[in-house]
């Protein structure tokens, strides 16, 4: 049996190529699409044993969920849901890590049509507390945690909207117990009508974006979003019929519905979650190999780890497509994975706030660190300030013409944040706040976020072309390159590293590094400033924190 793609996009017309995939590319878009029940309880009902979700731990736990189990948990779980209290529009926020239970309550908050607010269980009760409050949570569910139920308990005394507590595990005081009650309630949720019927528009997630500054922004998605990762998985991450695709994520963050739900299973590829308490490459890899991943995607600090280990050992034989996105990709860990696996690279670049917009896609040929073309759909430009378009090879803005409407998945603005909103929406533009360039064969290269660049000496430099630089050395593991303020030169470049195994900080290596650089690139971009440490600060996604570098160089002055 097929995939459910053929519904959503027209197979009759060539997609092979990227000339054919822009020009021939659309999606059908169903009036009221809700994707739990049009996706999983519609393959549950054509072909209730497809695999859908592997899921295991680092304590040797195994679930091997099939559509039809799913279908069934989420019913229940809507049930469950529906007793406490919880209805159309209501905010429920989902603290599960890796929890396979976490696809059981996000299903079912679609079946009710409530709002699905995916948190990271790192929050502290003051982070928790400012999500309560400007998303109006109703309902808490989070895993058995005892550090993290205690800052949620924190966080309630001037959380008001706040009515309900679920907790799956053993029973807490104050809380709901989810595994008490859910096994004895039906296995069927009748598709809601009428008023409580869902619709296209309707708020279905909202994610607070991890930023690099400034308290996290709301961001909010309907109902028919998860047909705009359609792209995504289908012609980025090319998951296989019938394959195991494998994202390394939190369900905290929107990488997650980015690879582990949505576009998988609507191309017919079943999702591996690995529930893992701290990231071992060798770990990740012999789970990689024992449950044979076929497609794998993960930020480039993954990758960076994992051309550490000697892969050799490890049967990878399965493995047909790797992309990456998150950050800028070195070409030098792009050269070392191609190396160690034959298998190249594909990176991507979105935004929370959008799905995949600009990508290599099959039938192009990668350019090491470029994030590629346009994704189709979406009409991206190159800026300068003055918002005019610029030449091939200028820095500017990344941003989206809106002059045809608004792309496919692309969100309707922050929620209840109409200055946020209108500062990102300008005149047809929007505005991602990322810099980068476009070259003559028409591939985007990624520079950084507009408040990371360095202006020294009237130089401007970018902290990513520096980063690339360092991560040729070898004692270089890691390094977050930032400007500090200086008198003469206005700033002057920091590299924070995180050193390779092996390798003891000294002034001789800060020397040696130094001197690196200073012939591998134009002598003004080394850094004057190197300090190591044993790891650099990080947001949920694995993009480097450079604002926190900075705040606490501020600190220290």
């Amino acid at each position: 049996m097929p995939s459910l793609l053929e519904r959503f996009i027209d197979t009759s017309k060539p997609l092979a190529t990227y000339e054919e995939l822009t020009r021939n590319f659309s999606i059908h878009i169903p009036a009221d699409f809700n994707f739990t029940y049009d996706i999983v309880d519609e393959y549950a009902r054509i072909e209730p044993d497809r695999r859908a979700l592997v899921w295991c731990n680092d304590e040797n736990e195994e679930h091997i969920f099939s559509f039809r189990d799913l279908s069934e948990a989420s019913a229940r779980t809507a049930h469950y849901l529906y007793h406490l209290g919880i209805r159309k529009g209501d905010a429920v926020m989902l603290i599960l890590r890796r929890r396979y239970e976490f696809w059981f309550f996000i299903l079912a908050l679609h079946r009710l049509g409530a709002i699905a607010v995916p948190a990271t269980n790192m929050l502290l009760a003051s982070d928790i507390e400012y999500r309560n409050n400007t998303a109006g949570i109703k309902a808490i569910v989070t895993l058995e945690d005892d550090t993290l139920q205690k800052e949620v308990e924190k966080a309630l005394v001037s959380s008001p909207t706040v009515q309900k507590l679920v907790t799956i595990g053993k029973p807490r005081a104050g809380w709901e117990t989810f595994s008490e009650t859910y096994t004895q309630l039906p296995a069927v949720f009748p598709r809601p009508t009428g008023s409580d019927a869902t619709h296209n528009d309707d708020i279905m997630l909202l994610y607070f974006t991890s930023g690099t500054s400034g308290y996290p922004k709301m961001v909010q998605h309907n109902y028919s979003y998860p047909l705009g990762h359609i792209v995504t998985a289908k012609f980025w991450q090319n998951v296989v019929e019938g394959g195991l695709h494998l994202t390394v994520a939190e369900t905290g963050w929107a990488k997650a519905v980015w690879g582990k739900l949505y576009g998988q299973w609507i191309a017919g590829s079943a999702v591996f979650a690995y529930d893992m308490l701290s990231f071992v490459p060798a770990r990740l890899l012999e789970k990689m190999q024992k449950y044979q991943v076929t497609t794998f995607c993960a930020p480039p600090t993954v990758y960076r780890y994992l051309i550490r280990q000697d892969l050799s050992k490890y049967d990878l034989s399965h493995l047909v497509y790797c992309v990456t996105a998150g950050e800028a990709l070195n070409d030098e860990v792009y050269t070392r994975f191609y190396e160690k696996t034959g298998l190249k690279m594909y990176e991507g670049y979105g935004q929370t706030e959008l799905t995949l917009t600009i990508g290599n896609f099959p039938g192009m040929e990668p350019k090491p660190g470029s994030m590629g073309k346009p994704a189709p759909g979406y009409h991206v430009d190159i800026v300068d300030s003055e918002g005019n378009s610029c030449s091939a090879d200028e820095v500017g803005e990344i941003v989206l013409r809106l002059e045809q409407g608004h792309p496919f998945g692309m969100f309707a603005g922050y929620y209840h944040d109409e200055k946020l909103s209108n500062a990102v929406f300008q005149g047809n533009l929007y505005h991602t706040g990322d810099t980068a360039y476009r070259d003559e064969d028409g591939y985007y290269w990624f520079i950084g976020r507009t408040d990371d660049m360095i202006k020294s000496a009237g130089y401007r430099i970018s902290p990513f072309e520096v980063e690339s630089v360092l991560q040729k050395h070898p004692a270089v593991l890691e390094s977050a390159v930032t400007g500090v303020n200086d008198e003469k030169r206005g700033q002057i470049v920091k590299a924070t590293i995180v050193l390779s195994p092996g390798y003891e900080a000294s002034k001789k290596l800060s020397q040696e590094i130094q001197e690196f650089v200073k012939h591998q690139t134009a002598p003004y971009k080394y850094p004057r400033i190197i300090e190591f440490t044993k790891e650099l600060p990080k947001t949920i996604s694995g993009k480097i924190r450079r604002v926190e570098i900075r705040e606490q160089d501020q600190k220290s002055c």
